[in-house]
């Protein structure tokens, strides 16, 4: 059991300086480059003095200069706020006005001009090349993030346009990666799938586990997914032993009838996280990669990527057709929120509200959304997640939706109304509202727009076209509509409400 995260990971580059910590596509760099590259970075920041305590927005590709500048960020006593290289520029003006970051430190070009001091990549660059016999000591000039210290910042989708900063401290993470190495039995010194953008938390299940086991991160960048046939003849090139994806990301290599153990003969660990796993698709998994351990975990942003984890076996498919979603970790109660409970097929159904240490504090300067979902229990935090499910007598837990307007598509979490945000604010749209559309397993397999336009649209594909153009600009890409349906009006409820119900009845009537 480890007891700093920044210790842990430093610690390996006096064992095995010469150890990968980081493959980017055959492109490579060892824990003492990692220590020097992120100890230049910390002394880096603390030249500039910036105030004391405050995130640092990193604007985030998957190279290695991206982790290097977070450790370099925790190791100066700042908290790090990843935002991916492909978000609209929108985005990354949103999160500078809700977290007022200390610095930006750009992996790549920047899209706008952002207010207050910047580092741009080619300062960056050149710290993160710092020979590893030139690296200056941080502890002279640093005091790292410790305890209740913010480690990061992860924004997620908010209600009304305004993303949400998930706060994660140091002993929030602490408490998971210790979790991941003491009940998985992961291989010493793994070679980890890093598929996920540093923006989504998924990515967390990759990074500090791994690197503070002195494991390598193997990176598969966004650009080396949009290809089925090219990405199946580079994954076997990557000699993975733990695979960490949504199983929508699985789901979409099994088109590839040679994607198996064959082709990934290391393979032993299979971690799911993100967004509901299906019987049908575990089968498949499992026949593809019969001695592979398979986990399906659960967990929000807000409660530190997971908190509940059960190995997927053949005798599990059999017995049940909707797949649990594991056991509480050590430490975690997961129980249902008060007066949220109510009877389906003769099961109690209620929200699932988690106590642990890994529960967040809160929203970042947003206390009104702080305390409308987070509580202080008997000197733990809890957290109130809006996921339905049933609390088994035994502790077992299932997954039975949301009680809100939030969906999860491809593993992204996405509120409903933060979509028609966006859609009712575009020109060319009168009026819009999103709606999901499920598949047999009851998961979302699309989101719909419906939607009234301004003027009479004559040629719907060009109309689309320039719309999802547009709507792209300002919206992260997982959250723009796949499918616009154009209408002169929209059913409204007797309250003369938007009847949302119709709307979703009608693209799922035949689904």
């Amino acid at each position: 059991m480890i007891k700093d995260i920044i210790t842990a990971i430093d610690a390996q580059s006096t064992i095995h300086p010469d150890r990968i910590a980081y493959d980017y596509c055959g492109d490579t760099n060892t824990y003492g480059q990692l220590k020097a590259a992120s100890d230049a970075i910390a002394v880096a920041i603390a030249k500039r003095n910036v105030p004391a305590g405050r995130p640092i927005m990193v604007y985030a590709d998957q190279h290695f200069a991206t982790i290097a500048t977070f450790l370099g960020c925790v190791k100066a006593g700042h908290a790090y706020i990843p935002v991916d290289t492909h978000s609209p520029s929108t985005r990354l003006t949103q999160i500078a006005d809700i977290a007022h970051p200390a610095l930006t430190i750009a992996t790549a070009t920047l899209p706008v001009n952002l207010p207050g001091q910047i580092m741009l990549p080619d300062e960056l660059n050149e710290l993160v090349h710092t020979p590893i016999t030139a690296a200056p000591n941080p502890a002279t000039c640093c005091k790292p993030v410790v305890a209740d210290d913010n480690f990061y910042i992860i924004f997620t989708s908010g209600t009304t346009g305004q993303p949400k900063g998930v706060q994660i401290s140091h002993d929030n993470l602490l408490s998971f990666v210790n979790w991941m190495a003491a009940d998985f039995n992961l291989p010493k010194q793994p070679r980890m799938l890093a598929q996920a953008p540093y923006s989504f938390d998924l990515s967390v299940m990759s990074l500090y586990p791994c690197l503070t086991a002195g494991g390598t991160l193997v990176v598969l960048p966004k650009e080396a997914t949009s290809d089925l046939g090219a990405l199946m003849r580079l994954l076997p090139t990557l000699k993975l032993n733990v695979w960490v994806s949504t199983p929508s990301f699985m789901a979409m290599c099994l088109l590839d009838p040679n994607f198996g153990a064959a082709a990934q003969p290391d393979l032993s660990h299979i971690f799911f996280c993100g967004e509901e796993l299906t019987n049908q698709l575990a089968g498949k998994i499992l026949a593809r990669f019969p001695g592979v351990a398979l986990y399906n975990t659960y967990g929000p942003t807000e409660a530190t990527v997971a908190v509940s984890a059960i190995q997927i076996t053949p005798e599990l498919l059999s017995r049940y057709p909707r797949l649990p979603i594991g056991y509480a970790k050590p430490g975690t109660t997961i129980d249902y929120r008060e007066g949220s409970t109510h009877t389906e097929d003769d099961q109690l159904v209620g929200e699932l509200s988690i106590t642990g240490p890994g529960v967040s504090k809160g929203y970042l300067n947003r206390p009104d959304k702080t305390a409308a979902a987070f509580t202080d229990n008997n000197g733990q935090r809890s957290y109130a997640s809006g996921d339905l499910g049933v609390v088994a007598a035994d502790g077992l837990l299932f997954y039975r939706g949301r009680t809100d307007f939030q969906i999860k598509l491809n593993g992204f979490r996405i509120e409903l109304e933060e979509v028609n945000h966006y859609l009712n604010a575009e020109p060319l749209i009168k009026q819009a509202v999103a709606v999901p559309r499920y598949n047999k397993d009851k998961q979302v397999k699309q989101l719909v727009a419906f939607v009234v336009p301004m003027q009479v649209v004559s040629d719907a594909l060009t109309f689309t076209k320039t719309l999802r153009g547009q709507l792209s600009a300002a919206m992260m890409e997982y959250m723009v509509p796949q499918r616009f349906i154009y209408r002169d009006s929209l059913p409204l409820t007797p309250n003369d409400k938007v009847d949302v119900k119709a709307l979703i009845s009608e693209v799922n009537k035949h689904a």
